[in-house]
C-alpha cells in the first residue's frame, strides 16, 4: 500500500513550480531521483507529445538518459512529475491509463491559477488514482510524518 503522506523539501517543490512557470504554455515533465545520503535530484525530460499544452510524453531518449544518470548516482526513481497549464493538479484519465510505475509517486503541478500554482501527489495505477498528502519541510527526507510542517490538503480523485 503506498504511503498516504509524503514529506518533501521546500527546495524541491520550489524547483518544480519554477520549472512549470517558466514554460506555462506546455506541460513540463521529468523524473526525480532520490538517495538518502544526497537527497533529491530533478531530471527534466523533454515533452514530445503532439499536443504538449494538454498532454505529456517523456522523450524516450531523455528518459533513458535520466534513468542511466540515476543509476550512476546510486539513486532510486522516486517520482515522475508533469504540469497542467490549464487544469487542476489531479490526474487525467489518460495519465491514469498510461501510468507505468504504480510504486512511484506522481507529482502534478497546476498552473490553472497562475498567481497560486499548486502541486499534488498521486499514486497511479491503470485502474485509478489515490492521492498522497504532501507535507512540505525545509530540509526533508521522504517520510510519513511531520509535526511542524506545512500540509497540503489530501483530496480524493474527483474533488476540487
Amino acid at each position: 500500500m503506498p504511503a498516504s503522506s509524503i514529506t518533501l523539501p521546500s527546495s524541491l517543490i520550489k524547483r518544480l513550480l519554477e520549472a512549470a512557470l517558466a514554460t506555462p504554455d506546455a506541460e513540463v515533465c521529468g523524473l526525480i531521483g532520490h538517495r538518502p545520503e544526497t537527497g533529491y535530484e530533478v531530471y527534466p525530460v523533454a515533452n514530445i507529445a503532439r499536443h504538449p499544452r494538454s498532454r505529456f510524453e517523456l522523450d524516450p531518449a531523455g528518459q533513458i538518459e535520466a534513468m542511466r544518470r540515476m543509476r550512476e548516482n546510486g539513486e532510486a526513481l522516486f517520482a515522475i512529475y508533469h504540469s497542467h497549464p490549464d487544469a487542476p493538479a489531479r490526474p487525467s484519465a489518460i495519465d491514469i491509463e498510461q501510468a507505468s510505475y504504480p510504486e512511484v509517486l506522481n507529482l502534478i503541478i497546476s498552473l490553472q491559477q497562475r498567481d497560486a500554482p499548486g502541486i499534488r501527489g498521486w499514486w497511479l495505477a491503470g485502474d485509478g488514482a489515490e492521492e498522497a498528502e504532501i507535507v512540505i519541510a525545509d530540509n526533508a527526507e521522504p517520510s510519513h510524518s511531520g509535526d511542524n510542517r506545512t500540509r497540503l490538503p489530501r483530496r480524493r480523485r474527483g474533488s476540487q
